[in-house]
């Protein structure tokens, strides 16, 4: 059973995020995405005018001549939502936890795609797979996902990226498009992204909250990982102590940042002080600006 908390936190989102992607969001998703689903079909004798990127080695090879692969567009795309439910989470220091943050992006992009009749997928995940939704369609589906990414209670703390990415890949045998929605507290995931962007449509949501960045200037303060349980003591009252943690943070979210751009992917970077719909936005747009 949901608690009364629980069940007006989602219908507040349900509320909110149908109205984002009925007003500020209108088109957007659409013009983004559509045709980026694609499917092989055939080979063709290939043709003067026909890309270089399009020809098909081994099989030129075997046949002492060029051809070529074509696709068709799919009809409709697969939105998959892997969404981090690790422990890291249920950190913030704004009016927003992380995994409430996650919960309201997903949301969206749920909405968005059973908007334009997609189907839609889920695969909540710790230091393993916790939860699968097959992709479906339809405004109830909607509704159960939200109400997963609200209420679900993982049974482990810790982060496998290259777990649930490897779990995409034996689930989803069509091409999607993959939103990785995670703070990217993990290591050696980097392969696993490269390997999953070769086939799908995959895209970075990295989440922050302010307050990760910072010690308080409040004298001697016992800081917990939420993931592994290890406590630190930190001087928070020394500038010098409070400059070199604010380093490390940000050297750590940096290089979350250069593994999704070495790995060829995009990144939506969102913290829970700033609106999840205008960093959605400003995504699109750039998407758009892209396909020109």
């Amino acid at each position: 059973m949901l608690s009364p908390e629980i069940i007006k936190k989602i219908k507040r989102i349900h509320i909110k995020t149908g109205r984002i992607v009925n007003t500020m969001m209108a088109g957007q998703y659409k013009s983004v995405f559509r045709g980026s689903g694609i499917e092989f079909e055939e080979v063709r004798e290939y043709s003067p005018g026909d890309e270089v990127k399009s020809i098909d080695w081994k099989v030129s090879a075997r046949l002492g001549r060029p051809f070529v692969k074509l696709y068709r567009e799919e009809r409709e795309l697969i939105v998959m939502l892997l969404v981090d439910m690790s422990a890291s989470g249920c950190f913030g220091t704004t009016e927003n936890l992380k995994m409430e943050t996650a919960a309201e992006l997903a949301s969206i992009l749920a909405f968005n795609a059973i908007r334009n009749n997609d189907k839609v997928g889920a695969i909540l995940f710790t230091d393993r797979v916790e939860k699968y939704i097959p992709p479906q369609k339809g405004s109830s589906h909607v509704w159960r996902v939200i109400k997963e990414m609200f209420a679900f209670k993982p049974e482990h703390k810790g982060t496998d990226i290259r777990n649930a990415v490897s779990y995409l890949g034996r689930v989803c045998r069509k091409r999607t498009v993959s939103f990785l929605i995670s703070d990217f507290l993990c290591r050696d995931y980097s392969h696993a992204l490269r390997s999953a962007s070769g086939k799908h449509e995959l895209i970075g949501v990295l989440l922050s909250d302010p307050g990760e960045f910072r010690l308080p200037d409040s004298g001697i303060i016992l800081t917990e990982d939420f993931e592994t349980g290890e406590r630190f003591y930190f001087d928070a009252s020394d500038e010098r102590t409070r400059r070199q943690f604010e380093s490390q943070k940000i050297r750590e979210y940096r290089k979350s940042l250069e593994i999704l751009r070495a790995s060829d992917i995009d990144c939506i970077e969102i913290d829970t002080a700033g609106s999840v719909a205008d960093a959605l936005t400003r995504y699109f747009r750039y998407r758009e600006k892209r396909k020109r």
